[in-house]
């Protein structure tokens, strides 16, 4: 423990600032055919114009002629040809495609312009020996987003993180300056408009939003800077256009979507079945139980303990017919043992990380002395990916990669060595140049081996470690929180960030990791956790359990109904997450993305949205059943008692503990289905499409529109890559006295001849007196036992439609009033 001596002044280090200077004269600029390159006394910057609203910008300095080549973050691209070179007495004028680069010769600051004058900033690069740090403008009224996993709140100005995965078991607070992930991707906002920056630099980076009040830096420590500039103009032209370069999610097997539970650890064979029998007596849906680190032999990875788990393929067979799967706990040391087969294999094949005297790098970890894969090195992925053919066997389609960072416990660092090699596909590195690469490496491997071993089931992986373009491999989840109410309020801002910065598939230990859940933590993490992508309640050995039903009947009974709405919102959550393997776009998303003109999102921490019209506003404070929440342009609806409000102010929202605040946008199309215990197939039975009207014709309102498109598929297959799936696209509008619904369907994976859809509208502004084609009815229950026709309920509000399509054709209704 840390007490006030650690600040004695004799105890502290002397401070020292590094003397940045200029990179020396301006000496003279080369044109090639897809580049430019300007060379000075002490650097070489060169120009790249990738694609459109897409820059690199690779600075390095003189003494080494090697060019910077792109991580395995970046997905392959070609430079466009035709730049244009200007030159003047005082500056140098840069053309290449839409971009426009002016440069100071005797200052070397660089004013960045895209498309008819729009300004992406003003830059300097400097140097001090081998570091090299790159100065931004921040406009006054900026707002800087991204940075992937980071703490504190939304806005990361004024913040300053350095990019080092780490394993990080203090508690996660505000001044954490590193955590598991590394993703140097920040995105400048205004209100009239926003641009991104993106360092492509695996080993030790400093991004500095604090020290200077209208300026930031960026800071590599090898000789080298590679800088990526993504024009925008919008905000989310921003994040489609960054995972554009880093990749985008693959859609993960629906089953991932579900509840999950793991404790670290369900100690043995018995316990698990256990579990898996309370949920399903207690009817608490849940797709997933987690292994943590007890259920191996001395903690080797790719091995069962005899003794408590003496029959694994029989109990996974058993839970696979509960509709449950096992994901197990996988990390990347091996454990030093002679007949070991994983650790005698690597070393005979030379797989694992090496020191420059050519041993393998030995570290501790859970299983004590260990060795690490040299995951930077392809024949090493494909011989780790074959290893899990031991998971595969036993029935096994999920893994769970942890202690990637890597973490190493006696180490000084924590980690490898700084010496340790890496191969790097023949272009021989050290760990420290490459160390924010290991995590999304691993991954990759666990990936790509699992696709290869399932013959045609989509894998999953939940990684603790990664870079940019983890989101290509791997869900990822924040590590190890803590049972506190700021750890939940943290991960609001955290899951938005890692959304912006190319991360979909993110979530947090449902209930805190460490400490003691109460039961009503539990419940407001609970009802959080519902809308996060990454749905896992997870704790740690000796800590309180924390299962849904541990705290007593009221908070079985809540955790349960909030449990139930996850599933009954599959197919909206679903097709969000099919649309952003489409276009990069978060599906956990801050305000500000769908309202970048409005300064009231800017800033806003605790409450985002699920897709474009689902708000939702968590209670983070204990004893709190009511709090503020802002509510943007439009009309919104309260979710569960459908009170009506016009956006653009804060309203003070009712939430005692059974309640999170929740609210819908007039427009809104929401498809439901009923409650199941776990996730079959994707191809929706039992639709009910939700679908929010205008409430009233106010003048400032007039209309209310929207659209969805519901997508299906199989849910675990890769068969939809062939066509095997479908998309239910969905337009409504309402003005005046008709509201009008537009459905066309794309795609042909359905298997069934017709289905039966039901529609029900929330708050339509007039009374609905017909539809063309569709029969009324005088009862809900008269309804239920037609093929088609429609009833509306006069106290409610509520227009219910029901008709029978072919699988193969679109349809329009109108409602008149």
């Amino acid at each position: 423990m840390h007490t006030s001596e650690t600040i004695h002044p004799d105890q502290m280090e002397g401070h020292s600032e590094f003397a940045f200077r200029d990179l020396g004269a301006y000496s003279r600029v080369e044109q090639r055919e897809v580049s430019v390159t300007v060379h000075t006394a002490e650097s070489n910057m060169t120009f790249w114009y990738i694609a459109p609203g897409m820059l690199r910008i690779a600075c390095k300095l003189k003494g080494d002629s090697t060019a910077i080549v792109p991580t395995e973050a970046l997905l392959p691209y070609m430079p466009e040809a035709g730049w244009k070179v200007s030159e003047y007495s005082d500056r140098l004028e840069l053309q290449g495609g839409l971009y426009r680069i002016v440069m100071d010769k005797s200052s070397l600051t660089m004013q960045i312009e895209y498309a008819e004058q729009k300004n992406c900033g003003t830059y300097k690069l400097s140097n001090a020996g081998s570091l090299v740090r790159f100065n931004g403008k921040m406009l006054e009224d900026a707002a800087i987003y991204g940075l992937g996993e980071t703490t504190g709140y939304l806005n990361k100005r004024g913040e300053r993180y350095t990019m080092w995965n780490s394993d990080v078991f203090d508690p996660h607070v505000p001044d954490m300056e590193s955590l598991y992930q590394s993703i140097p991707f920040l995105i400048q906002h205004t209100a009239c408009g926003s641009f991104g920056l993106f360092v492509d630099h695996p080993g030790k980076l400093i991004v500095d939003l604090r020290e200077e009040q209208d300026a930031y830096s960026i800071q590599t420590e090898n000789g080298e800077m590679d800088l990526y500039v993504i024009a925008g103009p919008k905000l989310k032209d921003v994040v489609s256009g960054f995972t554009n370069l880093t990749g985008k999610m693959q859609l993960p097997p629906l089953w991932s979507l579900g509840y999950q539970q793991s404790r670290f650890s369900y100690m043995n064979q018995e316990e698990v079945l256990q579990l898996a029998g309370t949920f399903r007596e207690k009817q608490i849906p849940c797709d997933v139980i987690y292994l943590d680190i007890h259920y191996m032999d001395e903690y080797k990875v790719f091995t069962f303990d005899p003794v408590r788990f003496p029959d694994p393929k029989g109990m996974i067979q058993k839970l696979k017919t509960m509709g449950i799967r096992i994901v197990p706990i996988v990390d990347p040391g091996v454990k030093v043992e002679q007949g070991y087969e994983p650790y005698e294999q690597g070393v005979d094949q030379g797989y694992f990380c090496e020191k420059p005297d050519g041993e393998p790098f030995v570290g501790n970890v859970w299983p004590g002395a260990s060795v690490f894969p040299d995951f930077t090195d392809e024949a090493v992925r494909q011989w780790w990916g074959a290893l899990h053919r031991f998971y595969v066997d036993h029935g096994i389609t999920g893994v769970w990669n942890d202690m990637n960072e890597p973490s190493v416990f006696n180490s000084a660092t924590k980690t490898m060595d700084a010496d340790v090699l890496h191969q790097n596909g023949g272009n021989v590195k050290t760990h420290e140049d490459i160390h924010n690469l290991y995590g999304m490496l691993m991954s990759k491997a666990t990936y790509e081996g699992l696709e290869r071993l399932l013959g045609g089931e989509r894998p999953f992986v939940l990684t603790r470690a990664g870079c940019a373009g983890i989101q290509r491999y791997a869900a990822v989840w924040t590590g190890d929180n803590r049972s506190y109410w700021e750890h939940m309020e943290l991960f609001i801002s955290m899951g938005m960030n890692l959304g912006l910065s190319g991360v979909p598939f993110t979530g947090a230990d449902i209930g805190g990791f460490m400490h003691h859940a109460s039961g009503e933590l539990l419940v407001r993490w609970t009802q959080l956790g519902v809308f996060t992508p990454f749905f896992r309640n997870h704790s740690a050995i000796e800590t309180r359990r924390q299962e849904p039903w541990t705290f007593g009947d009221q908070v079985e009974v809540i955790c349960r109904k909030y449990i139930e709405l996850r599933y009954m919102l599959l197919p909206y959550l679903y097709s969000l997450f099919h649309a952003s393997t489409l276009n990069g776009l978060p599906i956990m998303r801050p305000l500000v993305l769908e309202y970048p003109d409005d300064p009231r999102t800017f800033q806003l921490s605790d409450q985002f949205l699920l897709g474009a019209d689902v708000l939702v506003a968590p209670v983070c404070r204990p004893g709190k059943e009511v709090r503020t929440v802002y509510l943007p342009d439009g009309i919104w609806y309260d979710f569960w008692t459908e009170a009506r409000y016009v956006g653009g102010q804060h309203i003070m929202a009712n939430a005692p503990l059974e309640t999170l605040p929740l609210f819908v946008k007039a427009g809104a199309v929401v498809p439901f289905t009923s409650v199941r215990q776990h996730t079959d197939e994707a191809r929706w039975t039992n639709l009910n499409i939700h679908v929010f009207g205008l409430g009233e014709s106010d003048g400032q309102y007039d209309s209310a529109s929207g659209e969805f498109s519901l997508y299906e598929d199989d849910g675990i297959s890769d068969a939809y890559k062939q066509g095997a799936s479908s998309e239910l696209k969905i337009n409504f509008e309402e003005k005046g006295s008709l509201a009008t619904v537009n459905c066309k369907i794309e795609g042909n994976g359905s298997d069934a001849d017709f289905k039966t859809l039901m529609f029900t509208f929330h708050a339509l502004s007039f009374i609905p007196v017909g539809i063309q084609g569709i029969s009324q009815l005088h009862s809900p229950e008269h309804l239920e036992e037609q093929r088609a026709g429609w009833y509306y309920d006069k106290q409610d509000n509520h227009l219910v439609v029901k008709l029978t399509f072919a699988g193969d054709a679109g349809f329009e209704f109108v409602i008149e009033g």
